[in-house]
Parts: structure tokens; C-alpha cells; sequence
């Protein structure tokens, strides 16, 4: 037995897919099975039950699973311990981003990073919100950047910045010349949203609920990048974060954003990690400086 085949466990735990759980594990699928097998001839019990159709873990998979989960968070904090011994402002940094987030903002932080902190590597992983946080409160990441608030124990929130969302619209939309979006701008609009657990997906679709709007049943979309060409084609309009309409290309020169006159309209960006992290005094440092460099 090893920490290698208790992370394939975990991963096919969460998952509930062979093939899936190899991808996020970075292993052929028949490495992973191969592995998985042996582990269940090592502790002599059943802990995956296969089918054509689905994956299950067998009940005493799913206890075997908790107890990997946990030993899997320990050795994650002795890492965390160790580099923080070696080096208390360098070392590995493990930084989860939601997908919403990371593609507009990486570009302005991480260089200032790299000069302020030289001795610092970031290990990024881009994720959506729950996946991010439940690494983060397993110990596979040190800290995430996602919306605010998150409201979970032994989690700390520092604010970042407040992104207004702006008003998509194609270049030929009927509203398209306007300098400000009132309140009623959503009515009887085919609004594009996001896919299921994207955060963002949520804050539109209440605006959207409060504010006339309706979502479009013909489409959704992976990212914000495949909403914005959906747009540019006429299919409808979107909620744009401030960060990601800074862009170039032949679909954003064929959108048009329109700031809403209703400040409400916007999300809190921040950086999280667990109060009981022991890489506290760098996390504390650098989200302010994080502050510092999106002042700028």
C-alpha cells in the first residue's frame, strides 16, 4: 500500500468513473484498476463495485475512503510544515482559481509575484468552487481565489477586489449604443449563462430572476470565453465581469459592454486558505500583496 494508490481511491470516490479519475490522477486507466485491484487484494476486502454502467464504492469502500481522505490531508499538512520550516516565504504554493477568475487575472498578478517573490513557486490548479474548496479544506491546496462569501469553518476570506458585471450585448443589439444599463435592461431578454457550478452561473441567474431576465433554454456554456462568441453571434445577451471584457480578438471587438447603473450588480473576488494552515504569515503577506499589485 501507498499514498499514490490511496489518491486513486479518493479520486474514483469522487468521480464515480474510471476513465475520469485516471485523467485527474494524470495515469492510463488500466494503471489506475491495476493499482486499485492490488490495494483491494493488500487489504483483503471489496472496496469498488464494477459494472458496465457505473461505478459504486461497496460500503466498507466508503469507510476505507474517510480514513484515506484524512491520511492523505496529514501528509499534505507535513509537507505544508516542512517547506514552511525550509523556507517561510518560498517553497511550493499550491493556488486553486475558479475558471471564471483565473484567465483575466493571472496575467496581472503573477509577474509581480515573481519579483517580490522569487523563492516562491505557484502550483496552480483551475477549478470550479466546490472542487477548489474541497481541496483546499482536504490540504491539497494551500489557498484558492473564487467569490465571496464562502462561509465555511476554519476558513479564512480576505477581499481582494469588487467586480461590477457589465451588460454583453452583440454590436447590432437594439440596446447596443447605450451608456448605462438601468434595472429593467434584463426584461424579456434571452440571457446566456453558464453551466451548472460555475458560482457565476448562480449570482447571473438571481440577478436575471430579480431583474425580468430569462435564461436561454437553447444554450449554456463551458466558459466565459464560449459565452462571449454566443453573444457576438446574435443569441442572446449575457453578465460579463469587469476583468474578463479587457480582452482582444474578433468576438470581443464584436460585443458590446454596457455598465449597469445599479452597483449591486457585481461579485466579491477574494483569496481563502484554512485558519489553521501553517503557512499563515506567507498567506497573510500575500494577499495583501495581491491587494497591492490589483491597486495598481
Amino acid at each position: 500500500m501507498n499514498l499514490r494508490d490511496l489518491k486513486y481511491l479518493v479520486a474514483v470516490a469522487e468521480h464515480r468513473h474510471f476513465g475520469r479519475a485516471a485523467e485527474a490522477c494524470f495515469v492510463s486507466q488500466p494503471t489506475l484498476s491495476t493499482q486499485l485491484k492490488k490495494l483491494e487484494e493488500t487489504l483483503g476486502v471489496t472496496l469498488i463495485e464494477r459494472s458496465n454502467r457505473q461505478v459504486m464504492l461497496a460500503a466498507e469502500g466508503e469507510k476505507i475512503v474517510e480514513q484515506a481522505q484524512r491520511i492523505l490531508a496529514e501528509v499534505n499538512i507535513l509537507t505544508a510544515m516542512s517547506e514552511q520550516i525550509r523556507e517561510p516565504m518560498g517553497g511550493d504554493l499550491r493556488l486553486g482559481v475558479i475558471p471564471t477568475i483565473a484567465p483575466y487575472l493571472l496575467p496581472k498578478i503573477l509577474g509581480p509575484i515573481g519579483k517580490d517573490y522569487p523563492k516562491l513557486k505557484i502550483n496552480l490548479t483551475e477549478g470550479q468552487t466546490a472542487q477548489i474548496l474541497r481541496m483546499l479544506k482536504q490540504g491539497e491546496l494551500d489557498a484558492v481565489i473564487l467569490a465571496l462569501p464562502v462561509n465555511e469553518d476554519n476558513v479564512e476570506e480576505f477581499e481582494l477586489y469588487d467586480e461590477s458585471f457589465l451588460l454583453a450585448v452583440s454590436s447590432d443589439h437594439p440596446k447596443a449604443n447605450r451608456s448605462l444599463a438601468d434595472t429593467k435592461a434584463l426584461e424579456g431578454e434571452n440571457v446566456l449563462l453558464l453551466e451548472d457550478g460555475h458560482c457565476l452561473r448562480d449570482q447571473a441567474l438571481a440577478i436575471c430572476q430579480t431583474n425580468g431576465g430569462v435564461e436561454s433554454s437553447g444554450y449554456s456554456a463551458t466558459s466565459l470565453e464560449t459565452l462571449r462568441e454566443l453573444v457576438s453571434a446574435g443569441l442572446g445577451v449575457t453578465l460579463m465581469p469587469e476583468l474578463a471584457t479587457q480582452c482582444s480578438g474578433d468576438s470581443a471587438a464584436s460585443v458590446k459592454y454596457i455598465p449597469f447603473s445599479d452597483q449591486s450588480f457585481s461579485r466579491k473576488v477574494g483569496l481563502c486558505w484554512r485558519k489553521s494552515s501553517t503557512r499563515g504569515q506567507l498567506l497573510n503577506e500575500f494577499s495583501l500583496s495581491l491587494g497591492k499589485y490589483l491597486a495598481t
